[in-house]
């Protein structure tokens, strides 16, 4: 709870100096008018923020969001981060020094000295030297813009609407730099002498003594800020050393690498620190769920979830053992397999599918071959056996989707779908049988449309089979795509090379012809001996797929 309370309120802060530096880029624009019309809004905009509420809220939000930021940087065991992420940073780190000559000299002498500084006065004070104010301007907006991005891009509408905001986000700063830059022209024309004295009395300007006070405070805020960031660095190198004397957590990964963390590190921050791509669209603010793992080994000993990552897994009705990477910190050693493609982008932070989060089902396998295709393509052109391969996975590729199965891949001349995932076993089987008569269909209907072409008709032999396997996004960055893995998928892949034992169409087993309710009493049953199972399995071999009969 204490965590999600600290994300909002630097969430929410944040969102106020945005407002705060959106409305005063605003008030520039108004310089393409006039001098005139920039203090009529500054009129406007300190009633908002110069009166107490708005005093206190401003003030606040820029003390809360400072300091919080601090702390994460502070609480982050490894600095490595995506180039965004980096930069906001940096401008973060930058803008108390830019803003402290700024902000003392309007809201500091108002709240001490009782000024109230016009649009005359600061265009008249920024102008001899006015690039820290162009800088300032230039760093508020970008830190901000970068912040609302990266929080508002897990919204589908304001994905919808990104260019608007991209074309927004460039015009309002370029407006209002121009009306920055006329009206400190129209400015510098009227300020002689008279015109200034006259100036500094309307605002009730403190003279010398207000000099010193806005020069002694933007130094000790100024040496305030260089020791926050020099304490910063340094709690980090004692942390550093204390961290080499204790135990390392070890983080073991898919592919059997092991990593050697630093205790205290989040998942995300291991992975960081080890090179290790990891997805993670909101870069570890625990806003989305991207960094999402599985954690084989040592789940058990992990720090509960607080109420916020436990809400977010709920939402996306995330399995047991899986934990965002960005909120858990491990206290002992943990196996873990991310659960998303490094390269996920916003799409994958809403609720996932069945195929995209991984889970056990009971679908059909159908493998499919094309018998004697090697020596059917000696003699032909690789254009022709590249025309032909794929007529023939356009065929079979409506075939199976038609029938409501999905094409996991296609391995050389073969294909490997799957049956079932969206719905259960049972509708799973019946359409897969419904494929493998369609594939019969279709592959009759190719031949006719090739005959002149091909020396022998094209023939296929299916294997199909059904059983419990683990379906899921599976691959490295983007070579992904859904598939599954398990027994089944085995008994499948050799049902199909015993069609040529069998001389028939289809091999399909006896699991299939249960759970879809179908009559086979019209064909012959098999007991085969498969590779890697103890037991024999019942088949029944089917000379041409076209005579399954349909589904009752």
């Amino acid at each position: 709870m204490r965590g999600h309370v600290i994300r909002q309120l630097r969430l929410w802060s944040g969102v106020v100096l945005f407002a705060y530096v959106t409305g005063h880029l605003l008030n520039h624009c108004f310089g393409l008018a006039s001098v005139e019309a920039m203090e009529a809004g500054r009129r406007v905009f300190a009633g908002i923020w110069r009166s107490p509420p708005g005093v206190v809220l401003l003030v606040g939000s820029f003390a809360i969001h400072g300091a919080l930021s601090i702390a994460r940087l502070f609480r982050k065991r490894d600095l490595r981060m995506p180039a965004w992420e980096a930069a906001q940073q940096l401008l973060g780190l930058a803008i108390p020094f830019l803003l402290c000559l700024h902000m003392l000299g309007t809201l500091g002498l108002s709240l001490q000295f009782g000024m109230d500084p016009s649009y005359p006065f600061v265009l008249w004070a920024t102008w001899g030297d006015p690039w820290q104010q162009i800088a300032l301007m230039a760093a508020a907006w970008t830190h901000g813009c970068i912040g609302m991005h990266f929080w508002l891009r897990l919204q589908p509408w304001y994905r919808r609407g990104m260019p608007l905001f991209f074309a927004a986000a460039l015009l309002l700063p370029a407006l209002a730099l121009a009306g920055f830059a006329v009206g400190g022209r129209d400015v510098l024309a009227l300020a002689d002498s008279g015109w200034v004295r006259a100036m500094l009395e309307d605002i009730r300007f403190p003279g010398r003594a207000g000099v010193e006070w806005v020069e002694g405070m933007e130094a000790r805020m100024s040496a305030v800020t260089g020791m926050t960031i020099a304490a910063l660095v340094a709690w980090r190198l004692v942390r550093m050393l204390r961290a080499r004397r204790q135990r390392p957590v070890r983080v073991t990964y898919p592919d059997g690498r092991m990593v050697r963390a630093e205790p205290g590190a989040t998942l995300l921050e291991v992975s960081r620190a080890a090179g290790i791509p990891h997805a993670s669209v909101c870069g570890g603010r625990g806003r989305c769920s991207t960094c999402r793992v599985h954690v084989s080994r040592g789940f058990e000993a992990l720090p509960p979830a607080d109420e916020s990552e436990r809400a977010l897994l709920r939402r996306i009705g995330a399995p047991e053992r899986v934990r965002l990477a960005c909120q858990t910190v491990p206290a002992g050693d943990v196996s873990l397999m991310p659960l998303l493609s490094a390269s996920a982008g916003p799409a994958e932070t809403h609720t996932p599918t069945v195929r995209q989060q991984g889970m056990e089902r009971e679908i059909a396998i159908l493998f499919a071959d094309l018998r004697a295709f090697t020596k059917l393509s000696e003699n032909k052109l690789p254009y022709d056996v590249v025309f032909l391969l794929n007529r023939y996975f356009l065929a079979m590729g409506r075939a199976v989707e038609d029938a409501g199965g999905h094409v996991d891949k296609f391995i050389g001349d073969g294909v490997m779908a799957l049956f079932g995932i969206d719905d259960n076993a049972q509708e799973g089987c019946r359409n897969a049988l419904e494929a493998v008569r369609a594939m019969a269909t279709a592959l009759g209907e190719l031949n006719a449309a090739l005959g002149e072409e091909l020396p022998a008709p094209l023939r296929i032999g299916v294997g199909l089979h059904a059983g419990a396997v683990i379906v899921g996004e599976m691959g490295y960055s983007r070579a992904t795509s859904v598939t599954a893995i398990g027994d089944a998928v085995n008994v499948a892949s050799r049902l199909e090379p015993m069609t040529k034992e069998f001389a028939c169409q289809a091999v399909i087993s006896q699991r299939v012809v249960r759970l879809a309710g179908a009559d086979f009493s019209g064909f012959p049953s098999r007991l085969v001996e498969i590779r890697g199972r103890e037991r024999p399995l019942r088949v029944y071999p089917v000379a041409d797929g076209g005579d399954i009969p349909p589904p009752a």
